[in-house]
């Protein structure tokens, strides 16, 4: 079980890495219109599956349940596909990719974590990652592009704190991320229908934002739920790192990033950072993330997401 909980959140940030290729790829449709229908994909998806195995009645959820995975997932994606519509999808997607090292820090930080100098050194080596990134970028002098970067930077801040913050409620089911993408995809059809113009899409748009909903917005969640409550949380955390490289070179791979010497950089710090903050024990293990049982609520009755 635990190993196959492991591998499933390897399958997770697989899905991850193409979050930046994909939604680049709904370039010109608004960023709202695309988090409301790529989420509406993934409520549509997760309910029948829910509903084909019986298990609706698991979407009765204390509110903080709901609560936390709601602004969790609507403000980090909102975030995300402003930054892509404002930035460099490469340079975005790399400062967005923070997360992985501030979840190491703010997990540092809970009741039984120990926050060490190399802590400070790969935050110190993350933050030097993100100015190379702004340096480098073609497009920082161009209209929006400062807005696009700091959306990129405060989704990283989003989600590190919402993955945080989930561990107080672990034992809620999988199966409540499929009620959250419909309220998600509510969300930003309203703010959309304030702020944005609807766009339809072309068929190319339409096939990317299925992929979406189907994809990193969609299964990536249950199977990055799935494993955190059963996993190597240790090596999570380690693989998760391997996120902003995937996403880059595929965005290369594509065509849609050129290889630069600021990328491979920022790329290198970035994740050296991750690695370095994870940090190594004198007999060569990697420092274990603490356990569910090891923060506050982590054995109490209530029930929660992700």
């Amino acid at each position: 079980m635990k190993l196959r909980a492991t591998a499933s959140g390897g399958g997770a940030i697989l899905l991850w890495s193409t979050l930046a290729a994909l939604t680049a790829a709904t370039g010109g449709i608004p960023p709202f219109e695309t988090l409301a229908l790529s989420f509406f994909v993934a409520f549509l998806a997760g309910i029948a599956m829910l509903a084909l195995r019986g298990r609706l009645r698991r979407l009765r959820q204390a509110p903080l349940a709901w609560a936390i995975g709601v602004a969790g997932l609507f403000a980090y994606h909102a975030l995300y596909f402003s930054a892509l519509d404002h930035a460099p999808p490469a340079q975005a997607g790399l400062i967005a990719y923070l997360w992985p090292l501030l979840i190491v820090l703010f997990a540092a930080l809970l009741p039984g974590g120990v926050l060490r100098a190399r802590h400070v050194l790969g935050a110190l080596m993350g933050l030097a990652g993100t100015v190379v990134i702004l340096l480098g970028a073609q497009g920082l002098s161009g209209h929006g592009s400062a807005l696009g970067y700091g959306c990129a930077l405060a989704a990283a801040f989003v989600w590190a704190l919402y993955s945080v913050a989930n561990r107080r409620i672990s034992a809620v089911p999988s199966d409540l991320i499929a009620g959250v993408c419909g309220v998600v995809a509510a969300l930003a059809l309203v703010v959309h229908g304030m702020t944005e113009p609807t766009v339809m899409p072309t068929a190319g748009q339409a096939l990317a934002l299925l992929a979406l909903g189907l994809g990193p917005v969609g299964l990536a969640f249950f199977l990055w739920d799935f494993a955190t409550k059963q996993g190597d949380l240790a090596l999570l955390g380690t693989l998760s790192y391997a996120a902003p490289l995937l996403s880059t070179g595929l965005l290369i791979a594509l065509g849609r990033a050129p290889m630069s010497g600021s990328i491979i950089a920022a790329a290198a710090l970035i994740v050296g950072g991750a690695g370095v903050s994870a940090g190594l024990t004198r007999k060569g293990k990697a420092h274990p993330s603490p356990t569910p049982a090891d923060t506050p609520g982590g054995r109490g009755p209530q029930r929660g997401t992700h």
